[in-house]
Protein backbone atom coordinates (compact mmCIF):
# COMPACT_ATOMS: atom_id res chain seq x y z
CA UNK A 1 0.00 0.00 0.00
CA UNK A 2 1.13 3.49 -1.10
CA UNK A 3 0.21 6.89 -0.12
CA UNK A 4 1.14 9.18 -2.60
CA UNK A 5 1.44 13.37 -2.15
CA UNK A 6 2.10 15.55 -5.36
CA UNK A 7 6.49 14.73 -4.88
CA UNK A 8 5.40 11.13 -6.04
CA UNK A 9 7.43 9.73 -3.18
CA UNK A 10 4.96 7.96 -1.39
CA UNK A 11 5.85 6.24 2.24
CA UNK A 12 4.86 2.21 1.44
CA UNK A 13 3.96 -0.46 3.93
CA UNK A 14 3.27 -3.82 3.85
CA UNK A 15 0.33 -5.12 5.94
CA UNK A 16 -3.42 -4.23 5.69
CA UNK A 17 -3.35 -2.50 9.15
CA UNK A 18 -0.34 -0.45 8.78
CA UNK A 19 -1.64 0.85 5.48
CA UNK A 20 -4.93 1.75 7.71
CA UNK A 21 -3.21 3.52 10.57
CA UNK A 22 -0.95 5.45 7.83
CA UNK A 23 -3.91 6.69 6.34
CA UNK A 24 -5.91 7.64 9.38
CA UNK A 25 -2.09 9.86 10.32
CA UNK A 26 -2.18 11.71 7.31
CA UNK A 27 -4.48 13.30 4.82
CA UNK A 28 -2.88 11.83 1.71
CA UNK A 29 -4.25 13.00 -1.77
CA UNK A 30 -3.89 9.60 -3.46
CA UNK A 31 -3.86 6.22 -1.77
CA UNK A 32 -2.41 2.61 -4.03
CA UNK A 33 -3.91 0.09 -2.61
CA UNK A 34 -3.77 -3.66 -3.21
CA UNK A 35 -6.28 -6.04 -2.30
CA UNK A 36 -3.78 -9.11 -1.15
CA UNK A 37 -2.50 -7.68 1.65
CA UNK A 38 -1.95 -9.33 5.59
CA UNK A 39 -3.28 -8.97 8.44
CA UNK A 40 -6.13 -7.18 6.79
CA UNK A 41 -7.21 -7.01 2.87
CA UNK A 42 -7.54 -4.63 0.73
CA UNK A 43 -11.29 -4.80 0.83
CA UNK A 44 -11.21 -4.10 4.68
CA UNK A 45 -8.92 -1.15 4.63
CA UNK A 46 -11.21 0.42 1.66
CA UNK A 47 -14.72 -0.23 3.62
CA UNK A 48 -12.64 1.16 6.99
CA UNK A 49 -11.93 4.53 5.31
CA UNK A 50 -14.51 5.40 3.32
CA UNK A 51 -16.82 4.84 6.02
CA UNK A 52 -14.82 7.22 7.70
CA UNK A 53 -14.93 9.90 5.13
CA UNK A 54 -11.60 9.67 4.34
CA UNK A 55 -10.92 12.35 1.72
CA UNK A 56 -8.54 10.88 -0.21
CA UNK A 57 -8.17 8.67 -3.54
CA UNK A 58 -7.78 5.50 -3.66
CA UNK A 59 -6.44 3.22 -6.81
CA UNK A 60 -7.11 -0.60 -6.26
CA UNK A 61 -4.02 -2.21 -7.65
CA UNK A 62 -4.54 -6.26 -7.93
CA UNK A 63 -4.73 -8.99 -10.00
CA UNK A 64 -7.79 -9.78 -9.80
CA UNK A 65 -9.48 -9.24 -13.53
CA UNK A 66 -13.08 -10.23 -12.76
CA UNK A 67 -15.73 -7.88 -13.71
CA UNK A 68 -17.39 -8.60 -10.05
CA UNK A 69 -14.40 -7.52 -8.44
CA UNK A 70 -13.98 -4.32 -10.31
CA UNK A 71 -17.14 -3.77 -9.74
CA UNK A 72 -17.49 -4.24 -5.95
CA UNK A 73 -14.10 -1.73 -6.03
CA UNK A 74 -16.09 1.04 -7.52
CA UNK A 75 -19.15 0.67 -5.82
CA UNK A 76 -17.53 0.83 -2.22
CA UNK A 77 -15.72 3.95 -3.21
CA UNK A 78 -12.24 3.57 -5.05
CA UNK A 79 -11.83 5.82 -7.40
CA UNK A 80 -9.69 3.71 -9.92
CA UNK A 81 -9.13 0.30 -10.40
CA UNK A 82 -5.66 -1.10 -12.06
CA UNK A 83 -5.01 -4.64 -13.18
CA UNK A 84 -1.54 -6.21 -12.66
CA UNK A 85 0.33 -6.91 -14.91
CA UNK A 86 0.61 -3.14 -16.21
CA UNK A 87 3.50 -1.20 -17.88
CA UNK A 88 4.22 1.78 -15.37
CA UNK A 89 3.72 4.58 -18.21
CA UNK A 90 0.03 3.37 -17.52
CA UNK A 91 0.38 3.71 -13.55
CA UNK A 92 2.27 6.81 -13.44
CA UNK A 93 -0.49 8.70 -15.69
CA UNK A 94 -3.33 7.32 -13.84
CA UNK A 95 -1.93 8.68 -10.67
CA UNK A 96 -1.55 12.22 -12.20
CA UNK A 97 -5.00 12.25 -13.85
CA UNK A 98 -6.69 11.16 -10.02
CA UNK A 99 -4.14 13.94 -8.65
CA UNK A 100 -5.40 16.37 -11.24
CA UNK A 101 -9.16 15.59 -10.39
CA UNK A 102 -8.28 15.95 -6.15
CA UNK A 103 -7.21 19.49 -6.58
CA UNK A 104 -10.70 21.06 -6.94
CA UNK A 105 -10.29 24.13 -8.66
CA UNK A 106 -13.71 24.71 -8.67
CA UNK A 107 -14.24 28.61 -8.64
CA UNK A 108 -17.77 28.24 -6.84
CA UNK A 109 -17.34 26.82 -3.66
CA UNK A 110 -20.92 26.35 -2.37
CA UNK A 111 -23.41 24.81 -4.51
CA UNK A 112 -27.33 25.35 -4.34
CA UNK A 113 -30.53 23.52 -5.25
CA UNK A 114 -33.67 23.92 -3.68
CA UNK A 115 -33.11 23.20 0.05
CA UNK A 116 -29.90 20.96 -0.51
CA UNK A 117 -26.50 22.67 -0.35
CA UNK A 118 -23.07 21.80 -1.19
CA UNK A 119 -19.65 22.61 0.67
CA UNK A 120 -17.16 22.08 -1.60
CA UNK A 121 -14.29 23.88 0.26
CA UNK A 122 -15.35 21.83 3.39
CA UNK A 123 -16.43 18.68 1.38
CA UNK A 124 -19.84 18.53 3.24
CA UNK A 125 -23.23 18.67 2.31
CA UNK A 126 -26.74 19.73 3.79
CA UNK A 127 -30.19 19.30 3.38
CA UNK A 128 -32.96 21.76 5.07
CA UNK A 129 -29.75 22.72 7.51
CA UNK A 130 -29.47 18.79 8.31
CA UNK A 131 -25.72 18.25 7.63
CA UNK A 132 -25.13 15.02 5.35
CA UNK A 133 -22.53 12.20 5.77
CA UNK A 134 -21.20 11.29 2.07
CA UNK A 135 -18.71 9.19 1.05
CA UNK A 136 -16.28 10.36 -0.73
CA UNK A 137 -17.62 8.49 -4.20
CA UNK A 138 -21.01 9.74 -2.95
CA UNK A 139 -19.84 13.24 -2.96
CA UNK A 140 -18.27 13.59 -6.02
CA UNK A 141 -21.31 11.83 -7.84
CA UNK A 142 -23.95 15.06 -6.02
CA UNK A 143 -21.35 17.09 -7.20
CA UNK A 144 -21.60 16.26 -10.67
CA UNK A 145 -25.62 16.14 -10.65
CA UNK A 146 -25.58 19.62 -9.04
CA UNK A 147 -23.13 21.16 -11.27
CA UNK A 148 -25.97 19.78 -14.44
CA UNK A 149 -28.93 20.94 -12.47
CA UNK A 150 -31.70 20.18 -14.78
CA UNK A 151 -29.46 18.28 -17.59
CA UNK A 152 -30.24 14.72 -17.64
CA UNK A 153 -27.10 12.61 -17.57
CA UNK A 154 -26.61 9.16 -19.01
CA UNK A 155 -24.92 6.04 -17.04
CA UNK A 156 -22.32 6.62 -19.72
CA UNK A 157 -21.49 10.46 -18.49
CA UNK A 158 -21.81 9.21 -15.40
CA UNK A 159 -19.29 6.63 -15.16
CA UNK A 160 -17.21 8.99 -17.23
CA UNK A 161 -16.98 11.51 -15.22
CA UNK A 162 -17.11 10.58 -11.31
CA UNK A 163 -15.12 7.02 -12.28
CA UNK A 164 -13.12 8.48 -14.62
CA UNK A 165 -13.60 5.20 -16.43
CA UNK A 166 -15.42 3.67 -19.34
CA UNK A 167 -16.86 0.55 -19.46
CA UNK A 168 -19.05 -1.82 -21.99
CA UNK A 169 -20.82 -3.84 -19.68
CA UNK A 170 -23.84 -3.97 -18.60
CA UNK A 171 -22.29 -3.11 -14.66
CA UNK A 172 -25.33 -1.40 -12.03
CA UNK A 173 -22.22 0.57 -10.19
CA UNK A 174 -24.17 3.85 -11.17
CA UNK A 175 -27.59 2.48 -10.66
CA UNK A 176 -26.16 1.24 -7.21
CA UNK A 177 -24.53 4.52 -6.35
CA UNK A 178 -27.90 6.79 -6.98
CA UNK A 179 -30.00 4.38 -4.96
CA UNK A 180 -26.96 5.03 -2.27
CA UNK A 181 -27.39 8.55 -2.43
CA UNK A 182 -31.25 9.13 -2.89
CA UNK A 183 -31.29 7.33 0.70
CA UNK A 184 -29.47 9.90 2.65
CA UNK A 185 -30.22 13.23 0.58
CA UNK A 186 -34.08 12.37 -0.51
CA UNK A 187 -35.59 9.38 1.28
CA UNK A 188 -35.75 11.65 4.36
CA UNK A 189 -37.18 14.20 2.87
CA UNK A 190 -40.95 14.93 1.12
CA UNK A 191 -39.11 16.71 -1.76
CA UNK A 192 -37.21 14.53 -4.20
CA UNK A 193 -34.68 16.04 -6.06
CA UNK A 194 -33.03 13.22 -7.83
CA UNK A 195 -35.65 11.55 -10.68
CA UNK A 196 -34.84 9.09 -13.55
CA UNK A 197 -36.03 9.21 -16.77
CA UNK A 198 -36.04 5.04 -17.52
CA UNK A 199 -33.70 4.21 -20.49
CA UNK A 200 -31.98 7.76 -20.58
CA UNK A 201 -30.51 8.71 -17.61
CA UNK A 202 -30.63 10.59 -13.81
CA UNK A 203 -31.19 14.19 -13.69
CA UNK A 204 -31.12 16.53 -10.36
CA UNK A 205 -34.08 19.15 -10.41
CA UNK A 206 -36.63 20.45 -7.79
CA UNK A 207 -40.23 19.42 -9.70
Amino acid sequence: MRCCTCSLRPPCVHTGSDGLFLAKQHEYELIILDINLPEMDGWQVLELLRRKNCPSRIMMLTARSRLADKVRGLENGADDYLIKPFEFPELLARVRALMRRSDHPASVEVIRVADLELDQSRHRAFRDGQRIDLTTKEFALLHYLMRNTGVVLSRTQIISQVWDMNFDCDTNVVEVSIRRLRAKIDDPFETKLIHTLRGVGYVLEKR
